[in-house]
């Protein structure tokens, strides 16, 4: 990835600093620390979170970390007074403000462009255990909720070719709410408890901000076990239950054999290991079972999602919470009709998953598409056939 701020160019895969045309020099700490702070520019980043991605287990005192913003600072032209490429949140720890442009391979990203009749509302809420949840609407019409699931960014989704599709394929003739999951996002990143109960609550507490009384209600992945335990507990305000990639028990509960159970903590290690790091190898263990039919071009802009949505240790807390996910019961329990759509061909949740949610969840149908990939790409016949179905279904 390359940045492009003020004079400036940073190239992380080169590991390369350009001012004004001229090769900057800075150890390698100094420019982890730049690179850091650009990559996670749509948030302030904690003292501790930057000590923790520098440096590792290895103690060091903040001393040292505000030695290398001050070296940071004056490697691309700032300083301490002025403060227009690294900003001191006093109290939190520090945010990239300069304005930046990114290059993927020598290319500009282009700008995704938004339909000018789709303008986002950001807004907050609080859960019964105290923890702050960003939630967005976009489109008019009735409302279509969709329950949290990792690998989200509220803001950064509609420049993302990740998730900018959905966004605005899902909010046609409708209100799309959606919400950053706990520990991810605009949401809070410091969080004790990651459990499908917490999940729920979580959903719970924004349909009553947002005051929606009865909505249809869409899980994508492990948001789809989160919606089916809604349901289940909340048969009165659930009119239709959509299902996309989603499954009734995690990994490592239905893990049948100690190489699945192996291959489960794999993944988890995995991700303590590689994420957010501009690795190859690790992009393509993830991606190749997210999206394996991606070009290039969309692995890089996955790896950059990774990035921006949590921390290393969030996603791996996460993977864990949900590797231990089970909706078997809640499933059988579940009173609105529900449609289960799956790719016929994808890797990482068996299909075997969606056959099992359909033959538990009494009034429902399971429709198959032909795709490969666990999140669709806008450019293949799958995604038009998800968009129709849903459409159809809700009538």
């Amino acid at each position: 990835m390359r940045y492009r701020f003020r004079d400036v160019t940073l190239d992380d895969a080169r590991y390369e600093l350009v001012r004004g045309g001229a090769a900057v020099h800075v150890e390698p700490q100094v420019f982890e620390v730049l690179n850091y702070l650009v990559g996670n520019r749509d948030r302030v980043v904690a003292k501790t979170e930057l000590l923790d991605a520098i440096w590792g287990d290895r103690f060091v005192s903040e001393s040292a970390l505000t030695s290398r913003i001050k070296t940071a600072r004056k490697a691309v032209g700032d300083t301490g007074q002025e403060q227009s490429v690294i900003k001191t949140v006093h109290g939190r720890g520090y945010q990239f403000v300069a304005a930046v442009d990114e290059e993927v391979d020598g290319h500009r990203r282009p700008e995704l462009a938004v339909p000018d009749d789709l303008e986002q509302e950001i807004r907050f809420c609080t859960t019964d255990d105290g923890v702050r949840l960003a939630y967005a609407t976009v489109g008019t019409g009735p409302p279509l909720v969709r329950a949290a699931h990792w690998i989200t960014h509220l803001d950064y989704d509609w420049q993302s070719p990740v998730w900018h599709h959905w966004l605005v394929g899902l909010a046609r003739h409708r209100t799309l709410v959606r919400y950053d999951e706990r520990g991810c996002g605009l949401s809070d990143h410091d969080v004790d408890d990651f459990s499908l109960d917490a999940w729920v609550h979580d959903l719970e507490a924004v349909v009553d901000d947002i005051d929606c009384e009865r909505f249809p209600l869409l899980g994508v992945s492990q948001g789809g076990a989160v919606a089916v335990a809604y349901a289940a507990r909340h048969p009165e305000r659930v009119s239709h239950l959509v299902l996309f990639g989603a499954y009734s028990q995690g990994r490592m509960n239905r893990a049948t054999t100690e190489d699945e159970r192996r291959e489960a903590a794999l993944q988890v290690e995995m991700v303590r290991l590689g994420w957010g790091r501009e690795d190859p190898a690790f992009r393509r263990f993830f991606t190749s079972s997210f999206i394996p039919d991606a070009p290039p071009e969309l692995w890089e802009a996955f790896a950059e999602l990774l990035r921006r949505t949590t921390s290393a240790e969030n996603a791996a807390r996460l993977m864990e919470a949900w590797a231990e996910i089970d909706v078997t019961e809640e499933a059988k329990r579940v009173q609105a009709p529900t449609l289960v759509l799956h790719s016929r061909d994808e890797i990482r949740i068996p299909l075997d998953q969606a056959r099992n949610l359909a033959s538990l969840i009494p009034d429902s149908r399971l429709v198959l598409l032909d795709s490969r990939n666990h999140l669709l790409r806008p450019d293949e016949p799958a995604w038009g056939q998800f968009l129709a179905e849903i459409d159809a279904f809700l009538g």
